[in-house]
């Protein structure tokens, strides 16, 4: 095995200037490397590439309502050490886990594999032929610190990961990273079983903040049309405004929870519905508080206030994102609070429904005020889809560490943690 030359210049420009972030990156490359040839042998050509976790930023809840959305690539990534091979057939080794291998030969959907590490690859490959790209065999040996069920979009981070390898090493690298988080939704849909959103797929696939409009005008193929959805990156980093992301675990566990994140989508549409429309994005918000006490008998006094959510973030969305790109951070954060509060008074979706004993992210979002002194020195808000998993602060950087301790005397050690914004989403290393 020859010597691994890495471009340490290369490595601060994907993932900052921080000498001790760079010399782990350098040591997760040398480990990939040597990975891969402990299980696939020598290689003649063979590259390294990314794709980030994700945060969500803004936008609790409104993507499945075709709405707005921020969200931002993190400083955590799926990685790995990839070579071309003739056989028409990808072999991959994911650390801590086994080998997966999909043959090429068949791209339709396998029922056997639903739910499976197989079954994402094989979409992957199977939407980059669906939209004209070329694919081919590749082995790959992969390392991930975006960790499965943490909230940072473990599986989009893996999807992003297998459309970078093909199209670095079979369309040269050409692929549009939002054709690359298409590909992916279109994977997890059918292929893996699973019907998301395709938010986070775009933020591990397009790097810094971004700003995302769901809205769909006319009859369009989604996954096809280049114009759907709307999205518009912005570069911003809070450390320059004196500001340091902290994303915790509160340690809840997303078990049974899948009829309360049902409830939210359909409680939204059965409102849409009460106007003879498929999603909220569709309906007036003046006709909608027109027809409130209408409403409250067609769908129930929680998809009420949910709509009221919805409604309200939507606009937050698009508030936030102009605040960031004129370097108003102070506005930003005003709308990230609110969003915090509207998420827990309207969307309620902070604790399921009638616990009285488990609320870890109620007490962790409480703690994180009186700590915060909310919006004295930064404030908290759930992240993603809430009732367990991550609560997300900007916390101002002089405070960050005392948070983190609080957050950590509370929860267990490392529950607080810093993350960074990436400028790249997925990109080839080297």
């Amino acid at each position: 095995m020859d010597p691994v030359i890495i471009d340490t210049d290369r490595l601060r420009e994907i993932y900052g200037d921080d000498p001790k972030v760079t010399a782990y990156q350098e040591e997760r490359i040398r480990r990939a490397f040597k990975g891969y040839h402990e299980h696939f042998g020598d290689a003649a050509d063979l590259h390294v590439f990314s794709a980030a976790g994700r945060s969500e930023i803004g936008g609790n809840h409104t993507d499945h309502q075709r709405g707005q959305v921020l969200a931002a690539s993190l400083n955590i990534d799926s990685l790995a050490a990839a070579s071309a091979v003739n056989e028409n057939k990808i072999t991959l080794y994911s650390e801590g886990y086994k080998t997966f291998t999909v043959d090429l030969s068949s791209l339709e959907p396998d029922p056997a594999e639903t739910g499976s590490t197989t079954a994402l690859i094989r979409g992957v490959a199977a939407g980059f032929a669906k939209k004209g790209f070329k694919i081919g065999g590749f082995n790959a040996y992969v390392t991930s610190d975006v960790l499965g069920g943490s909230g940072l979009s473990s599986s989009a981070s893996f999807e992003s990961l297998i459309g970078m390898i093909l199209s670095g090493l079979y369309n040269g690298g050409n692929i549009s990273t939002v054709d690359i988080a298409k590909i992916g939704q279109y994977s997890e849909n059918n292929y893996l079983g699973k019907p998301c959103g395709l938010m986070d797929q775009m933020a591990c696939s397009v790097g810094g903040f971004v700003h995302i409009d769901f809205l769909k005008t006319g009859d369009i193929d989604e996954f096809l049309d280049d114009s759907y959805p709307k999205i518009e990156r912005i570069d911003f980093d809070p450390a320059a405004y004196g500001y340091t992301l902290v994303i915790t675990d509160t340690k809840a566990s997303h078990e049974d929870l899948t009829d309360e994140y049902a409830a939210i989508p359909g409680e939204m549409k059965k409102v849409a519905g009460f106007f003879g429309k498929e999603v909220l994005t569709q309906v007036s918000e003046d006709e909608f508080i027109k027809n409130i006490p209408a409403i409250r008998d067609h769908a129930g006094d929680r998809a009420v206030v949910r709509a009221i959510h919805f409604f309200w973030e939507n606009k937050r969305v698009a508030d936030e994102a102009s605040a960031l790109k004129a370097g108003d951070f102070d506005g930003f954060l005003s709308c990230f609070a609110a969003s915090a509060r509207s998420s827990f008074k309207y969307l309620q979706n902070i604790h399921p429904s009638g616990s009285s004993d488990e609320q870890s992210m109620a007490v962790a979002l409480a703690v994180s005020d009186i700590v915060l002194r909310t919006p004295l020195y930064g404030a908290a808000r759930v992240h993603g889809g809430g009732f367990a998993g991550t609560i997300q602060a900007f916390v101002k950087t002089e405070h960050a560490e005392s948070y983190i301790q609080a957050m950590d005397a509370l929860l267990g050690e490392g529950s607080a943690k810093v993350y960074t914004i990436r400028k790249y989403g997925c990109v080839q290393i080297m």
